[in-house]
């Protein structure tokens, strides 16, 4: 389990034949869980600030390609606070940038969403993009958009979204577990 409130940017070292490499600073024992923007991974081994991943053909499937720096955040522990929402680091589906425009100190980013994932989304509602928690501040019938603060343009790889760029998404936990309950075949 995850907040979605990134700790870290690493950068990718090597990423052959489902092996992850990742230069880091946060401190993870062989088993923990990390993150790796919006990927629930866990340590194979931490090689003096070098996190190694394996990494699934499943995961590969859904999830965009990694590139060369990631944001990072470690499993939530009991007692830490939930700064953003809970987070699984299951990836639903991969969003493109439909646009990015400056918006006074931060940035509005629009992505296309696919239509199968675009339910589970409301204004104001919760929705981790490449690992980082985020509201949604619009939605249309193609996608959202989501308003970027200053500090989340800096700490994460967010700040560097361009049009057409391809992004991990993963819907409000939540959202999913309500649609099911309310499924009258269940």
């Amino acid at each position: 389990m995850f907040t979605g409130i990134v700790q870290e940017r690493g950068r990718v070292s090597s990423f052959e034949d489902g092996r992850l490499v990742v230069e880091s600073g946060i401190r993870a024992g062989v088993g923990d869980s990390v993150a790796v923007d919006g990927v629930c991974l866990t340590v194979s081994r931490n090689d003096d600030g070098k996190l190694e991943f394996d990494v699934m053909v499943e995961t590969e499937r859904r999830a965009k390609a990694f590139g060369a720096e990631v944001n990072l955040e470690s499993a939530l522990r009991a007692g830490e606070p939930l700064g953003g929402h809970y987070v699984q680091g299951h990836v639903d589906a991969v969003g493109t940038v439909r646009s990015v425009e400056d918006e006074g100190d931060g940035r509005r980013v629009w992505f296309d969403v696919p239509a199968d994932v675009l339910r589970y989304l409301v204004e104001k509602g919760s929705v981790t993009v490449d690992g980082v928690s985020l509201t949604v501040a619009e939605l249309d019938e193609s996608g959202f958009a989501v308003a970027l603060v200053q500090h989340t343009l800096e700490v994460t790889t967010l700040g560097r979204l361009a049009q057409a760029a391809t992004v991990n998404l993963e819907m409000d936990v939540l959202a999913k577990y309500v649609e099911r309950l309310l499924r009258s075949d269940v």
